[in-house]
């Protein structure tokens, strides 16, 4: 279903998170679930993929992750505020230790001249703080590859966040006390884990 080199990079990631015991999750919407869907094709991801969010619409960007209206209002769907504010969400509604966002347009209709086709924003968060956000221009190289192009992306940055983490401690040892649901510092508390 996927070509090599995706494969290829979603089995570095699962073998890293594996060997980490570190989980993921997904907050999709140009993709559609693309990344989560790379992810699960590969035999034994269950013990590190836990979830994914494909949020389409904003509506579901709002239902399903919290992303605030005035965030989608303010700074439209498609940006760097939206794409963080996406990966904290999921990372606030799943009990895992990084999350990936997406959000572009992919086309080959919806772009303007300051949000042109091609744009995608990404985001990358870890429970213990990290954020990590990305702006790509791919340009107008049509949809599959603007979409193949996002899922590598994203998996980049997956993988770069677990390589900065330290490995999961064992069950009864709490580092995340005094963080918020998402893991993040200054949010509510109230999240699983």
């Amino acid at each position: 279903m996927f070509d090599e080199e995706i494969t290829r990079a979603a089995t570095a990631l699962l073998d890293l998170c594996k060997a980490k015991k570190l989980t993921v999750a997904t907050a999709e919407s140009c993709t559609g679930g693309l990344v989560a869907a790379a992810l699960t094709e590969i035999a034994g991801s269950s013990v590190v993929v836990d979830r994914g969010f494909v949020t389409y619409s904003n509506n579901a960007k709002m239902q399903m992750l919290g992303v605030l209206p005035e965030t989608l209002k303010n700074f439209g769907a498609v940006s760097r505020e939206t794409a963080e504010a996406m990966a904290r969400g999921a990372l606030a509604h799943a009990p895992v230790d990084l999350a990936v966002s997406i959000t572009g347009i992919a086309g080959p209709g919806g772009g303007s001249d300051d949000k042109p086709v091609g744009l995608v924003h990404f985001a990358a968060a870890s429970r213990c703080g990290r954020l990590v956000g990305i702006e790509q221009r791919f340009g107008d190289i049509g949809r599959t590859q603007v979409r193949r192009a996002s899922v590598l992306q994203a998996l980049a940055m997956l993988q770069e966040l677990a390589e900065k983490e330290e490995p999961r401690r064992p069950v009864g040892f709490s580092e995340r006390r005094g963080r918020g649901a998402s893991g993040l510092p200054g949010e509510p508390t109230g999240g699983r884990r």
